[in-house]
């Protein structure tokens, strides 16, 4: 029941990054609309590096590498459906290791750099919440680059 509930969850934020994404032209999901912040693309490489490592390192064991830094300052503009595949297997990745949680596992103790989640329940929760809270991002992002191509 948990695990099914996560998983919704994880599924529907992906796919309503995706139609953010997919609703923006290569030059904008790779563009910040504003001085500050980030691009649409360096949110998706950002949320992919997250749960990959959280997720993916700390609870599935896929030995997967995290470049935080890079997941922000990447210059290489790989093209948007590369990116979005990265994300989409990430995702696919996280329903998997839910659905392998026994009743016992949530309990678990869980560490890694930059977590305070005090056990396995804890870290998904807390990458669910990470991942809405960019999602609100993104879609602000896509507003934007469309008032912009309007005016």
């Amino acid at each position: 029941m948990i695990a099914e509930g996560l998983a919704r969850d994880y599924r529907i934020f992906a796919e309503r990054l995706r139609a953010q994404a997919e609703s923006l032209t290569d030059e904008e999901f790779w563009t910040r609309p504003f001085p500050y912040g980030n691009s649409v693309g360096h949110l998706v490489l950002h949320l992919t590096g997250n749960l990959n490592y959280y997720i993916g390192t700390q609870i599935a064991g896929t030995g997967y590498v995290r470049d935080r830094d890079l997941e922000f300052t990447d210059a290489s503009r790989r093209p948007r459906a590369e990116v979005l595949s990265a994300m989409d297997a990430a995702v696919a990745m996280v329903v998997e290791t839910l659905h392998a949680q026994t009743d016992e596992d949530w309990g678990h103790p869980y560490t890694a750099v930059g977590s305070d989640a005090p056990n396995r329940f804890g870290i998904f929760l807390r990458c669910a919440e990470h991942f809405f809270h960019h999602l609100g991002q993104v879609i602000y992002l896509g507003k934007e680059h469309a008032r912009r191509r309007a005016s």
